[in-house]
């Protein structure tokens, strides 16, 4: 399967669906991950330009772990919006990567590029599958099943579906590890330790289904992205 995982910042799939990722990797998948925005702004003292050329190859070094293609990047922190040119980049992005499988943000989480990239992503999904929406790349096949990955801390969120990802933990780690640039920026910004918070939310998910950690999902669940088997690892 090729899989296609779509943040709105470097360091996103990494803290809430790359134990899942791993797995994908590890059963033979093509594995995509993919940022709309260049993570320019997280940082109190690092300057936008600079900051976004660390997060790229912080991101870079992360999918490296697993062998995974990084895509995206296209705009500034905090300027995201469901718009004409958004949505042009992310079909772009959707036909060049032609999923079986999509995850993403929930529509509801605690930040606007968040929510956005979700909107964004549900949207050009469908419309990537049409030919005379015109592009660079050819459209895709079929209209992929879309899954929305856990919001901060969990709020609002109760997955529907988990994948156990105790065995994946250390490499999880080892991902978001890559993205030094954002430990001192979430500590003084969020109040949070990054590994530690993802660290929780894994458990919390894990007692949920009865495993040490795990990761949760929420299939969008409407007519014609509906599979009978299961894609998820």
């Amino acid at each position: 399967m090729r899989v296609l995982a779509v943040g709105a910042h470097p360091d996103d799939i990494e803290t809430f669906c790359a134990g899942t990722l791993v797995k994908c990797a590890k059963r033979g998948d093509e594995v995509f991950m993919a940022y709309l925005c260049k993570g320019d702004k997280g940082h109190f003292k690092i300057p936008p330009k600079k900051l976004s050329q660390i997060r790229k190859k912080e991101a870079e070094n992360a999918a490296k772990i697993i062998g995974a293609k990084v895509l995206g990047g296209y705009f500034p922190d905090l300027e995201l919006y469901a718009n004409q040119e958004a949505r042009h980049k992310v079909v772009e992005l959707i036909r060049l990567a032609q999923p079986d499988m999509i995850i993403t943000h929930f529509p509801d989480d605690y930040m606007a590029d968040h929510n956005t990239t979700s909107c964004l992503v549900v949207d050009a999904s469908f419309t990537a599958t049409v030919p005379y929406y015109k592009s660079n790349q050819r459209a895709t096949k079929s209209i992929p099943p879309v899954f929305f990955m856990d919001t901060g801390a969990g709020i609002n969120f109760q997955p529907t579906e988990y994948v156990d990802i105790t065995e994946e933990m250390r490499i999880k780690e080892r991902m978001l590890d890559c993205h030094q640039s954002q430990y001192k920026w979430l500590k003084e910004h969020n109040h949070i330790d990054l590994v530690e918070f993802m660290k929780k939310l894994a458990s919390l998910r894990g007692v949920q289904c009865g495993v040490k950690y795990a990761e949760g999902f929420r299939q969008y669940a409407v007519w014609g992205r509906i599979k009978t088997t299961r894609l998820l690892p």
